[in-house]
């Protein structure tokens, strides 16, 4: 089991139309952990506090940053939460 915690930049968000930011930034968030964590696409499951961290300003204005904390199984399955520390930057 491999574990990390990693603070992502939810940069590309703004360059989305204003109607599906928030879809973006769960996207961003799913291609960041692909790429750091070796996962296959259909191999991560992202935690529904998470989720409503997107989405707690609505979806015209997700976050800007996001800490999240990704697990990797030994079957392959990536499940991406928010830490217990959990920080949101706006």
């Amino acid at each position: 089991m491999d574990e990390k915690i990693m603070n992502i930049t939810l940069r590309k968000t703004k360059a989305a139309p204003r109607s599906k930011r928030a879809k973006r930034a769960i996207n961003e968030i799913r291609e960041h952990v692909i790429r750091h964590m070796k996962a296959k696409e259909d191999n991560i499951w992202i935690d529904h506090r998470l989720n409503e961290a997107i989405w707690v300003n609505g979806i015209q204005r997700p976050p800007l940053c996001i800490t999240v904390k990704a697990v990797k199984f030994e079957d392959g399955l990536v499940e991406v939460s928010l830490p217990e520390d959990a920080t949101v930057e706006e």
